[in-house]
Protein backbone atom coordinates (compact mmCIF):
# COMPACT_ATOMS: atom_id res chain seq x y z
CA UNK A 1 0.00 0.00 0.00
CA UNK A 2 1.59 3.29 -1.02
CA UNK A 3 1.74 6.37 1.18
CA UNK A 4 -1.31 8.66 0.94
CA UNK A 5 0.52 11.91 1.69
CA UNK A 6 3.96 13.49 1.61
CA UNK A 7 4.00 13.61 5.41
CA UNK A 8 3.30 9.87 5.61
CA UNK A 9 6.01 9.15 3.05
CA UNK A 10 8.58 11.17 5.02
CA UNK A 11 7.58 9.56 8.33
CA UNK A 12 8.02 6.12 6.78
CA UNK A 13 11.46 7.13 5.52
CA UNK A 14 12.52 8.23 8.99
CA UNK A 15 11.18 5.02 10.55
CA UNK A 16 12.92 2.92 7.89
CA UNK A 17 16.21 4.68 8.55
CA UNK A 18 15.91 3.86 12.26
CA UNK A 19 14.86 0.26 11.51
CA UNK A 20 18.06 -0.15 9.45
CA UNK A 21 20.19 1.37 12.22
CA UNK A 22 21.13 4.44 10.19
CA UNK A 23 19.56 6.86 12.69
CA UNK A 24 18.72 6.66 16.38
CA UNK A 25 15.30 5.37 17.41
CA UNK A 26 15.29 8.03 20.12
CA UNK A 27 15.26 10.70 17.38
CA UNK A 28 11.86 9.49 16.11
CA UNK A 29 8.70 11.36 17.06
CA UNK A 30 4.99 10.98 16.46
CA UNK A 31 3.96 9.00 13.39
CA UNK A 32 7.48 7.86 12.52
CA UNK A 33 7.94 6.36 15.99
CA UNK A 34 4.59 4.57 15.77
CA UNK A 35 5.45 3.27 12.29
CA UNK A 36 8.83 2.03 13.56
CA UNK A 37 7.13 0.06 16.32
CA UNK A 38 4.27 -1.43 14.29
CA UNK A 39 5.51 -1.98 10.73
CA UNK A 40 8.01 -4.33 9.14
CA UNK A 41 11.01 -3.10 7.19
CA UNK A 42 9.34 -4.25 3.95
CA UNK A 43 6.16 -2.28 4.72
CA UNK A 44 8.17 0.82 5.58
CA UNK A 45 10.18 0.47 2.40
CA UNK A 46 6.97 0.36 0.35
CA UNK A 47 5.61 3.51 2.00
CA UNK A 48 8.94 5.36 1.84
CA UNK A 49 9.47 4.57 -1.83
CA UNK A 50 6.12 6.07 -2.88
CA UNK A 51 6.62 8.80 -5.46
CA UNK A 52 5.45 11.93 -3.65
CA UNK A 53 4.71 13.87 -6.82
CA UNK A 54 1.01 14.73 -6.82
CA UNK A 55 0.45 13.67 -3.20
CA UNK A 56 -1.13 16.14 -0.79
CA UNK A 57 1.03 17.41 2.08
CA UNK A 58 -1.31 15.86 4.66
CA UNK A 59 -4.46 13.73 4.63
CA UNK A 60 -7.07 13.96 7.36
CA UNK A 61 -8.02 10.60 8.85
CA UNK A 62 -11.81 10.47 8.84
Amino acid sequence: MPARSKAQQRAAGAALSAKRGETKVSDLQGASKEMYETMTEAELEEYASTDHEGLPEKVDDD
